[in-house]
């Protein structure tokens, strides 16, 4: 305990307002608290000295490797995996520290994946990248819940987010769906689950809130098939499915910067809706067969979760609380199964859509006195406007003319909310 605290408590005792064996008791229950805490710095070393290990140990065995016997090989394949091994059941069975139980998780996942890629060179197993990132991601996926380790969980995500990319995307063409990728991300939202619940406000909790999201985000590239088209409803229906979650009451308490899901799924959204307010995003963009293409199934399936995250946010918060980033997927949806063939009216609603989406912005800025929110509000107007410069007819002048006042704008509401924080913190 600091030595501030110890003098508070000696006052404390001093003007009477605590007896001395309750100011005892005090000091014992923080003193016992603070020692049961794990040393944050000290896990993350171990996590980067178990890596240091491992790699050290394959980089020995790589200088000598082709003076090996076969056997031999074979041997010093599964050293690793065995060490790994013991070691993650010595810190199960001793209930070791959160140090032990990371860097041992991490030993180990890299040791299951050492294994397997040697021994496939030994005995020459025929196999490709991803098969082999799906049956390590498999293996060490258990590793979550035997350790309660959030390292092996990172790894875990990296891992799959590896395995969708190489036979979703890089590899498209040998038309192979990566549906395992849905398993892995499935497996690591119990332990997501009680991190959020336990201990919102860490920071390893704000890694997930991040690396989730963007790891969801790269791999739904690789269930677009051919329907390109429908890919922008996708990720459209996705940002609304992560704005959605990061405005459950849960993340309520936590700054914005880390609330990942928030801030993806906001950019996002504004990001896409700003490609089709050109004209030329909604030419041939319609075609009847797309309710028979995977993409449509999935965009389903995504509007349903996004409908039910919404639902839920209206029962628990009442109406009131949903504002227009909340519902835009739904126009999205109406825009483009209803008047894609139009080409111009689309384009002005998404326009009109978008305005509204800076206003939005800037009105949760304004109220939440938060500079950033109110600046990125004016920054999704400038860049409508901006958008607009370079594709219609309007005079030089009266383009000029809109930059001055969207300038004038961002002045006088960071001038205004400046005063009007000054004004409430001297009340």
């Amino acid at each position: 305990m600091s030595s501030k605290f110890n003098k508070e408590l000696k006052e404390l005792v001093s003007d009477q307002v605590i007896s001395s064996e309750i100011a005892d008791k005090i000091s014992q229950y923080y003193g016992q608290k603070e020692g049961t805490k794990p040393n944050k710095l000290f896990t993350i070393f171990g996590i980067f000295g178990a890596l240091l290990i491992g790699a050290g140990i394959i980089l020995m065995l790589a200088h000598n490797w082709d003076d090996f016997s076969r056997l031999t090989k074979t041997i010093l394949a599964f050293v690793p995996l065995v060490i790994g091994q013991s070691i993650v059941g010595f810190s199960i069975l001793k209930n070791k520290s959160r140090t032990w139980k990371e860097a041992s998780g991490t030993f180990l996942f890299f040791a299951v994946g050492a294994s397997i890629s040697l021994v496939s060179q030994i005995y020459n197993i025929s196999g490709d990248l991803g098969s082999f990132l799906k049956t390590w991601t498999i293996l060490c996926l258990p590793l979550i819940y035997l350790l309660r380790s959030h390292a092996v969980t990172l790894l875990v995500i990296l891992s799959g987010t590896y395995y969708v990319a190489e036979v979703g995307i890089w590899n498209y063409r040998n038309y192979s769906v990566p549906w395992w990728y849905f398993i892995f991300m499935l497996g690591i939202i119990p332990h997501y689950w009680l991190q959020i619940k336990n201990n919102i406000s860490s920071n390893t909790t704000t890694i997930f809130n991040w690396i989730i999201p963007l790891s969801v985000t790269i791999g739904l590239g690789a269930f677009i098939r051919g329907n390109e088209e429908l890919g922008f409803v996708m990720y459209v229906t996705l940002f609304g499915v992560f704005y959605n979650i990061g405005r459950l009451s849960i993340f309520k308490e936590l700054r914005t910067l880390r609330n990942g899901f928030l801030i993806i799924g906001s950019l996002g959204t504004i990001i896409l809706l700003m490609i089709f307010t050109f004209k030329w995003t909604w030419k041939e963009m319609y075609d009847t067969t797309m309710y028979q293409a995977q993409e449509f199934y999935v965009s389903l399936f995504l509007v349903g979760i996004a409908i039910s995250t919404l639902g839920y946010i209206v029962v628990k918060k009442g109406v009131r609380s949903i504002n227009l980033f909340q519902i835009s997927f739904l126009i999205f949806w109406g825009l483009f199964f209803l008047l894609s063939g139009a080409e111009v009216i689309p384009m002005i609603l998404t326009n009109i859509l978008v305005f509204a989406l800076g206003i939005t912005a800037i009105k949760i800025g304004t109220d939440k006195f938060n500079f950033g929110i109110l600046n990125y509000g004016l920054l999704i107007v400038s860049i409508l406007i901006i958008c607009r410069f370079f594709d219609t007819d309007m005079s030089f002048i009266i383009k000029g003319l809109l930059f001055v006042i969207v300038g004038a704008g961002f002045f006088l509401t960071n001038y205004m909310m400046l005063k009007k924080q000054q004004k409430n913190s001297n009340l």
